[in-house]
């Protein structure tokens, strides 16, 4: 039987906001069964609440933000949610005393680092997928994304940067995401961003608390960071980091192949949306005693 996950106990852990520049407080803590991810700003009165939803996505640029119906939001979910996917957790309340997640060190690792402090259990019911049985897909210019029928999650990722430090190294990624593939070859990739940028973000109050210590930085020709890539195809690895958290939305996970040319939060979430809106094109399912091989490689082993 595949069953529903929380974490033990609750943990802690402090960073800086990627595009406020504040400190942020994190705690994560155990939620019971049937409860989905929760977010919570501790930092309003009363406690602002976020429950995960493709549908309340609403502003992706450069992150992925929460805004409620108050109109409160939530920015940079999409690495934690990354993470909270590759350790197949369901429930979970995540609290934070600030307008967005830390940033940590730019990927989903520290992520995973400190839920596994906190043991992830399984709990009693049984865990729930989005079944994807037709193909729907999302145009935007020349940007397009896909969901197709697998049996597991596999994602086939391109993209098109023309700058000589992304142009050599591989910008097309196709993988089957288990547990051991997303830990191995996604869970570090960083985000990244150009020296060109900078100056307009800020002036947007954006990107304040980035530097190399969060993010890869290029200038005209090179990566800069003194110590380089973590991957030689980060930046396409990065891109699917991404795409697994901000396709997490729903709380529940996909099985569905997911194909994308050149797609960002804004088209990872337009897909998300497209396909629940379209009910004849998915479907609820659980697994008892037996489940496909793609499913069960996507579940860590407990400890």
């Amino acid at each position: 039987m595949i069953k529903q996950r929380t974490i033990k106990s609750p943990v802690t852990s402090t960073g800086i906001g990627l595009h406020k520049g504040e400190k942020v407080t994190l705690t994560l803590r155990p939620a019971a069964e049937n409860t989905g991810i929760v977010f919570l700003r501790t930092d309003l009165t009363p406690v602002a609440e976020f429950k995960s939803s493709p549908e309340l996505v609403g502003d992706t640029q450069m992150c992925t933000c929460l805004i409620n119906d108050a109109g409160q939001r939530l920015s940079t979910t999409e690495h934690l949610m990354a993470a909270i996917a590759s350790l197949a957790i369901d429930n979970l309340i995540v609290e934070v005393d600030a307008a967005e997640i830390p940033i940590m060190d730019g990927s989903s690792l520290p992520f995973i680092y400190l839920m596994q402090q906190a043991e992830v259990i399984e709990q009693n019911s049984l865990r729930r997928y989005i079944k994807v049985t037709k193909p729907v897909r999302v145009d935007l210019g020349d940007k397009w994304a896909e969901l197709r029928p697998y049996d597991g999650f596999k994602v086939d990722f391109r993209i098109e940067f023309d700058h000589p430090a992304i142009t050599q190294s591989k910008q097309r990624i196709q993988l089957d995401i288990t547990a051991e593939s997303f830990l191995k070859q996604i869970s570090r990739a960083r985000t990244f961003g150009f020296m060109r940028d900078i100056e307009y973000l800020r002036n947007n109050n954006l990107a304040l608390g980035g530097n190399m210590d969060n993010a890869i930085v290029l200038d005209e020709y090179r990566v800069l960071n003194p110590d380089g890539l973590r991957y030689e195809d980060e930046f396409v690895k990065h891109k699917i980091l991404d795409a697994v958290g901000d396709l997490y939305m729903t709380g529940t996970p996909l099985l569905a192949e997911f194909v994308a040319f050149k797609s960002g939060h804004d088209l990872n979430n337009k897909v998300l949306v497209e396909l629940m809106k379209q009910q004849d094109c998915w479907e609820y399912v659980t697994f008892g005693e037996e489940a496909p091989e793609g499913v069960t490689a996507a579940i860590p082993q407990m400890a």
